[in-house]
């Protein structure tokens, strides 16, 4: 069947005739535009077409971790260490400190913290967001140099 201007009737006909669907694209145009096809397979394929954008898009995971302003050593390296496979894994890593009570004059002990987390990491990780203070936490946002396979 060749494309072409149709009456109403007659693209009816057509389609009754090859055991099709008349389906409307566009009722806003003078005369409608219409396709001859069937509608249980156009959906069909519809369908599929969104599960594979779907499935192609990436999902974004963000793994948090959090410190106190005075952490110790032993505290830091193990926070370090699921720093570090969070980031190897493919995940964004939200690291923040958080300031209980009057531990706030600590700002500058938690900044100096995060930015020792983020030269230790730069090998893996690029920093996002520089350490800012949002409230009671400071907040660094760091991103996986490569994506995770």
């Amino acid at each position: 069947m060749e494309p072409g201007v149709y009456p109403l009737e007659k693209a009816k006909q057509i389609a009754r005739d090859q055991e099709l669907d008349l389906v409307v694209i566009s009722d806003k145009s003078e005369p409608f535009i219409s396709r001859i096809l069937d509608y249980k397979k156009f959906l069909y394929e519809q369908k599929k077409k969104t599960k594979e954008l779907k499935a192609k898009q990436v999902k974004v995971v963000v793994k948090e971790i959090r410190f106190g302003p005075q952490t110790d050593d032993h505290d830091y390296d193990f926070k370090k260490k699921h720093a570090e496979k969070f980031l190897e894994e493919g995940s964004k890593l939200k690291t923040y400190v958080f300031f209980k009570g009057r531990s706030i004059v600590f700002k500058d002990q938690g900044e100096i913290l995060l930015l020792k987390l983020a030269q230790e990491l730069e090998h893996i990780g690029k920093v996002d967001q520089l350490p800012k203070l949002e409230g009671k936490r400071m907040i660094m946002m760091m991103s996986p140099k490569k994506p995770a396979k």
